[in-house]
């Protein structure tokens, strides 16, 4: 085909070369950017869009998406038709001035005559022709390729071995995904842990302290040292990739292989040419794997490609990438071993990177080294996150930082995020509702979900046999059963024999459970199929994510309907997300759950000054004129004199313990649901307690500086009812100007912190008695406060609620019962 000179200023070289040999009907696949009208022009102008007018994120996030739909309509809309009349077929151009225009070579020509077309290059075509010319290197070195058609034919069909690749490997689209993705926008490298996992280092009670210690972190061991997965398999030549399900082993042999393509660019250290085989394909036990290379190099109709594979594998230029070894029918699975090895014992100048799931692996092939993936660290989550949300609309709406904060207030999901199966899930949800903090249990079910069903059918794996008769609702009511058991006796680990015999409970006092189950074979296909019970050190059993044996534990508590056993643990913390999702899970309501809290809280109130506590914060706020609810700023009140006694409790203690004490007194505080409380019962803490550790003159101005603010906030917010506002700051005034020099005895500046916290006391009609308390009385409170701030969380977490039942566990929240109010405050009002 003929091009003019206002082509060639149009297009690069690879297209250039493309048109100028065309006959005119190949198909191509280009890259155009277009030129659009004037974006300033009064047709396309609208105005700036703000957060603040707009009722939730998810409404402001979706107004920029249809705004910038609507500029680029606008500027290049009339450049599409023409582009479409001509025979092309164009996708993209939403959110972009860039689309890509399918068509025959005659037709692409055609559409560079339009003044708005200003460039156009070959779809891929920069990485196609490297890697083409690459593989056609190495395969040159092991050829005859003295004829001069040779070279051209090779680099030809290496293009096309490149393209059939990254067609076949190069995208991902899982779960449900609305479109394929390049694996390289969102691939995490992946990290692996050498030779043993990190609990084989660990006895059963060793790692069970480890797991409680590190909450919902990763466990870590001196012993279990991390290392980036192509790193390794740069050092190995044979390489066996172990993991859980959905722990990224696929997608580290797909990437792997597209590294091997890049000549100098890529990580792959070694001249190879890629060949993915999916063991998943070995449905007969005679397989020939030689013959499934050579296929791999004849369908891009190579020179000779059965004497050419022979040469390359004689030569050690070939990466085999074995994916899914647990995959193969288990009818197959000895022969497949036995071919496999026989087939590296031929070709052992080649490099081998195999993978199977952890459970599935007996140590069956010599000479590989074994690696696991390890779960994604916190910056590998941040990092995948980061990948993910990559468009222009969640680049403008910040979308990857705001996820990752709420990932941060909510562990469990984060906890579950670790695997990229899950994290990939966990992204999925989010983009469709912009949250997941308010529907934790449904989010929790849709994960379970997909490791017990929807991934094994994505991935087309012949499900064990057990499972025709295992139904997806049996074994969720087993494992549902396991984890409540576990929960109860405070265990997160159980032996194997242990299992076994609890499976074969459950089956036998289910009468719609089969009767010719195996509890043997049903925990070994929970294991090796899911991945949701994992074998952490040899024949001990945890689940995979706590936050699995949490939801099933909840769902336990609904299904029995357990609640009068579940308020015993109200304040043992390991089972607050338990609470949390039996709310969320609990049908038609949750008011037996939360008046049953309630009740339990009040057991911890249980002598006369923390009664008097209670009494004077409803005294002091009782129909005060602040625009917030009672029971708020009856929080606000008992922050300040719970971090008062907290202060007072580390008297003589550094200012980090006094920082530690007044930061842990504050988190317990009910009050989160209004930032401020926080930070105006902090800082009049901080005065005492930092005056009083740090006795130098720069302390109290800073402390008294504090105070004065946080004073004239309160005034604002109107909280107190007797609180005189202007006494109180002319007061802290004099007390800044009488602050004593850093020359004077240690005796006196005391003295001065004294005098500042009795000054503050006094105001909000406190003394030193009332937050004088024991260590059994601070730990109650701690516990009641704790109680009630569960209690709220709770009813955030719940589907429904009655208005009536939560208006009065609402009014009745940090206030004593009218029956046992005796006005115990007036005792200690004696040394006001």
């Amino acid at each position: 085909m003929r091009l003019e000179p206002q082509h060639l200023e149009k297009i690069d070289d690879l297209l250039k070369q493309e048109l100028e040999e065309a006959r005119g009907d190949e198909e191509l696949l280009v890259i155009m950017q277009l030129e659009g009208k004037d974006s300033q022009s009064e047709n396309n102008f609208v105005p700036n869009l703000k957060p603040a007018d707009f009722p939730n994120r998810q409404a402001y996030r979706q107004a920029l998406i249809d705004l910038q739909k609507q500029q680029v309509k606008n500027a290049v809309g009339e450049t599409i038709k023409e582009l479409e009349s001509l025979g092309l077929t164009i996708t993209g151009g939403e959110m972009s001035e860039t689309v890509i225009a399918r068509g025959e070579a005659r037709q692409i020509l055609s559409s560079l005559e339009l003044a708005a077309v200003r460039r156009a290059s070959l779809d891929r075509a920069i990485a196609i022709n490297d890697a083409g010319k690459y593989l056609a290197t190495i395969i040159s070195q092991v050829i005859d390729t003295s004829n001069p058609q040779i070279p051209p034919r090779i680099l030809k069909s290496a293009s096309q071995y490149y393209q059939n690749y990254y067609k076949r490997y190069g995208k991902l689209r899982v779960l449900g995904m609305k479109q394929f993705v390049p694996l390289d926008y969102i691939y995490t490298a992946v990290q692996v842990l050498s030779n043993e996992e990190i609990a084989n280092s660990l006895s059963l009670q060793d790692l069970e302290a480890a797991f409680k210690k590190a909450q919902r972190g990763v466990v870590s061991s001196e012993k279990a040292e991390r290392k980036e997965g192509i790193e390794v398999a740069n050092q190995n030549q044979y390489l066996m990739v172990l993991g859980a399900p959905g722990s990224g082993k696929s997608t580290f042999l797909r990437k792997m292989g597209l590294e091997a393509f890049k000549e100098k660019q890529g990580k792959f250290g070694y001249e190879c040419i890629p060949v993915l085989i999916e063991l998943k394909r070995f449905k007969v036990a005679e397989i020939n794997i030689a013959q499934l290379v050579y296929q791999e190099f004849n369908c891009c109709d190579f020179v000779a490609s059965e004497i050419l594979t022979k040469k390359l594998l004689e030569t050690g230029k070939l990466l085999i990438l074995l994916d899914g070894l647990d995959e193969v029918p288990t009818k197959n699975l000895n022969a497949a071993v036995a071919q496999i090895q026989a087939f590296v014992n031929e070709n052992q100048t080649n490099r081998f990177i195999v993978s199977c799931r952890t459970a599935a692996y007996h140590q069956q092939f010599r000479e590989f080294e074994n690696v696991e993936i390890a779960e994604f660290t916190d910056e590998q989550i941040k990092q995948f996150i980061n990948n993910w949300f990559q468009s222009e609309e969640d680049i403008q709406a910040d979308t990857a930082r705001q996820f990752w904060e709420l990932m941060q207030e909510n562990q469990a999901a984060k906890e579950l995020g670790r695997t990229p199966l899950l994290l990939t899930f966990i992204c999925l949800y989010y983009d469709e509702y912009q949250s997941f903090t308010n529907n934790r249990s449904e989010l929790y079910k849709k994960a379970l979900d997909i490791l017990l069903d929807k991934w094994l059918a994505e991935k087309r794996v012949k499900r064990d046999p057990i499972f025709k008769d295992f139904t997806i609702a049996i074994e969720e009511s087993l494992l549902a059963e396991i984890a409540y058991r576990g929960f109860e006796k405070n265990r997160l680990f159980f032996t194997r024999d242990e299992l076994i015999e609890q499976i074969q409970i459950n089956l036998n006092k289910n009468e719609n459970a089969p009767k010719t189950l195996n509890s043997k074979a049903v925990l070994k296909a929970i294991q090796i199929e899911q991945g949701i019970l994992v074998e952490r050190v040899r024949d001990a059993y945890a689940f995979s994510h706590l936050t699995l044996q949490e939801y099933l534990t909840a769902k336990y508590i609904c299904d029995w309907q357990l609640i009068d056993e579940l308020v015993p643990h109200l304040i043992d913390k390991s089972w607050k997300e338990v609470f949390l999702l039996t709310s969320g899970l609990l049908r038609p309501n949750t008011d037996k759950l939360l008046l049953q809290m309630e009740k339990a809280a009040q057991k911890y109130i249980n002598t006369p000054k923390l009664k008097a506590l209670l009494e004077w914060a409803e005294q002091e706020t009782s129909n005060s004129p602040g625009d917030i609810k009672p029971f708020a700023k009856r929080a606000m009140a008992i922050a300040y004199a719970y971090a008062n006694a907290n202060a007072n409790a580390y008297a003589n203690a550094n200012a980090n313990a006094y920082a530690y004490a007044i930061a842990y007194a504050i988190a317990y505080a009910i009050a989160y649901a209004y930032a401020y409380a926080y930070a105006i019962a902090n800082a009049y803490a901080y005065a005492i307690a930092y005056a009083y550790a740090i006795a130098n003159a720069n302390a109290y101005a800073i402390a008294i500086d504090k105070a004065i603010e946080a004073t004239r906030e309160l005034e604002r917010l109107q909280i107190f009812n007797n609180l005189n506002f202007t006494i109180l700051i002319n007061q802290l005034q004099d007390l800044k100007a009488a602050i004593p020099d850093d020359n004077q005895s240690l005796t006196v500046r005391r003295k001065f912190a004294d005098k500042l916290r009795q000054t503050l006391l006094k105001a909000f009609n406190l003394n030193l008695e009332m937050v004088s308390l024991s260590k059994e009385e601070l730990k109650d409170w701690k516990n009641y406060l704790y109680a009630n701030n569960l209690i709220l969380q709770c009813k955030q977490a719940a589907v429904i609620v009655s208005p009536q039942t939560w208006a009065e566990i609402e009014d009745r929240m940090l206030r004593l019962p009218e029956e046992k109010s005796k006005s115990i405050f007036s005792r200690f009002k004696r040394n006001f």
